[in-house]
């Protein structure tokens, strides 16, 4: 055809996330200096001023203005569905990346480099690190089966961290510093091939916040791809920003996505009596968690994603 494909388009959702946003996109437009990149911002109905914001600072970026907060799945799917995916033929790769991110210069070029050089990688993470410098342990996550979800919720995990079979919620077994094979990466900061993307299709929209990284790694590890955890690059991740604002509503957004994930890829596979009991389970959790957060002061409240 003649067309030359752009190398990545760069997808950001955002919700009254202007306190870090300038910082992500700062340190972006330095990171795609030598790529071939459109960056793609959707705006779920931010009360804080970030599209006039993004409109009057950052003129090179793409603005999509959502009237209603339709969730973090469809926020992606509006800014993949204007780069021409799931079969874009305008981007050969796809990243999401969460606002609260920041990017060393290198970061795009060395993604890039990696996936290109390895056909059968489907989505490729970097290592995140959070604000004290310890690791996100989001960034390389073991498939959340029954028995791994058990194994972290009662405390196995964090006594035996380095065995594949109780510490496999987060991986923890697996070196932070060392290239592996996971089961995902997380939905922050993850590189997608677009020819996986256009086998696997777009995020699933059920999924409003939580679970649908997860899911979507899942849906394109089934058709054959690795998925990698790429510590060569370290992002900076400010976890939770728009999330701590309202916990109570994330932590049940949390536990509903682990309840969902579970209907959909393992619910077949076990009696009504054993799916009634992870489901109970995984409520009185939820419940536990909605309770020890309303005893905690604003700044130390649990958000979903860190369910710790």
């Amino acid at each position: 055809t003649g067309i030359i494909m752009q190398d990545i388009a760069i997808i950001i959702v955002t919700y009254n996330s202007w306190n870090h946003l300038p910082n992500c996109l700062d340190s972006l437009k330095t990171a795609i200096a030598h790529v071939s990149a459109k960056v793609i911002i959707v705006d779920n109905a931010s009360t804080d001023g970030t599209p006039s914001n993004i409109t009057e600072n950052y003129p090179w970026c793409h603005l999509i203005s959502c009237e209603v907060n339709g969730g973090y799945s469809r926020g992606n799917n509006f800014g993949l569905k204007a780069a021409g995916f799931p079969e874009s033929t305008d981007f050969r790769h796809a990243l999401l990346l969460n606002p609260d991110t920041e990017l060393p210069e290198d970061a795009i070029v060395r993604l890039l480099d990696y996936i290109d050089g390895q056909t059968d990688i489907g989505v490729l993470g970097p290592k995140l690190v959070l604000s004290n410098g310890n690791i996100d342990k989001a960034c390389k996550r073991g498939l959340p089966t029954p028995a791994t979800a058990f194994f972290h919720f009662t405390g196995m995990a964090k006594i035996f961290p380095k065995s594949p079979l109780f510490g496999r919620y987060n991986m923890s077994y697996i070196d932070e510093n060392e290239i592996a094979e996971v089961d995902s990466t997380v939905g922050a900061c993850q590189l997608i091939k677009g020819e996986a993307l256009a086998k696997a299709g777009l995020m699933d929209e059920t999924f409003f916040m939580y679970g649908e990284d997860l899911d979507i790694n899942l849906r394109i590890k089934n058709l054959g791809y690795r998925i990698v955890y790429y510590p060569r690059v370290v992002v900076k991740h400010h976890k939770g920003t728009s999330t701590r604002k309202e916990p109570t509503a994330m932590i049940r957004a949390f536990y509903g996505a682990m309840n969902l994930f579970h209907r959909k890829h393992f619910a077949s596979q076990y009696s009504v009596v054993t799916n009634t009991i992870i489901y109970g389970a995984i409520n009185i959790i939820c419940h536990y968690k909605l309770l020890q957060n309303s005893t905690k002061s604003s700044h130390k409240r649990v958000v979903g994603s860190a369910p710790e």
